[in-house]
């Protein structure tokens, strides 16, 4: 579950999932020195996340802030934030800390680019963001490109072809069943009919196989596409050969 959590306050905490995807809440709780700043931070999380997903627990009491504080807050609630899954933003007076998980590099970058625009040199920032790579990044970066491969016409694997499955079924046992399709490509060669026969029958056996393998059967979907979704020219040797593959897309 995915639970990004932001964290505000001078003895303000707003705690919650800040994730794009899902329909999990934002809960804001703490406490805030008056009414207009409970209503700005409120706003602007309702702004980027929907109301129906903010779950106001917020006092009004009597706590201390810097100078803008409120503005400074709002200003970090941003869209970029939606990238971080099991996150936690918090702002302690001026002192900001950030947690939680990105897909990559360049996301944690802007992220931190954006806190450290929004804020004025008083403010200090701890990122402790960390890149974790993706479950489609896993699979790309286990495939790396190689070519699976049959007997020519057949939906028989080669020794080579296997030996990449053997990789990709390790990789697939760390997604913990996670649904995964996994396509078959042809060259033009022969009728479309034939090509497009021939792809499915070669994911279905690329599923047999990596079942073999300790996959759930029921997290594997297959189906075939023939030539009719080429990755280079077909007109060339190297390019039929480039679009005879096998591709796994981890299901949306």
């Amino acid at each position: 579950m995915k639970k990004p959590i932001l964290f505000a306050g001078a003895w303000l905490v707003a705690a919650g999932c800040l994730a794009s995807t899902g329909n999990a809440p934002v809960v804001v709780s703490g406490t805030v020195a008056d009414e207009a700043s409970k209503a700005g931070l409120l706003a602007r999380l309702r702004e980027v996340y929907g109301a129906e997903r903010v779950v106001d627990q917020v006092a009004v009491g009597m706590v201390a802030t810097p100078a803008n504080w409120d503005s400074y807050v709002q200003r970090l609630v941003g869209p970029n934030l939606k990238m971080i899954t099991r996150g936690q933003l918090k702002v302690d007076g001026n002192a900001v800390s950030l947690r939680g998980d990105v897909a990559n590099e360049v996301q944690r970058q802007r992220i931190a680019s954006d806190i450290a625009t929004s804020l004025n040199p008083t403010y200090t920032v701890n990122n402790g963001l960390r890149v974790v790579a993706s479950e489609q990044s896993l699979l790309d970066a286990a495939l790396a490109d190689r070519i699976i491969e049959f007997e020519s016409g057949k939906a028989t694997l080669t020794e080579s072809g296997m030996g990449i499955l053997d990789q990709m079924s390790a990789v697939l046992l760390k997604l913990k069943n996670k649904k995964v399709e996994v396509i078959g490509h042809t060259d033009n060669s022969g009728s479309r009919a034939s090509n497009l026969s021939l792809s499915q029958a070669r994911a279905e056996a690329v599923k047999v196989y990596v079942v073999t393998k300790g996959i759930d059967p029921e997290s594997i979907a297959v189906s075939g596409e023939g030539p009719d979704r080429p990755v280079a020219d077909n007109r060339a040797p190297e390019g039929r050969a480039r679009n005879r593959r096998i591709e796994f897309k981890v299901a949306q």
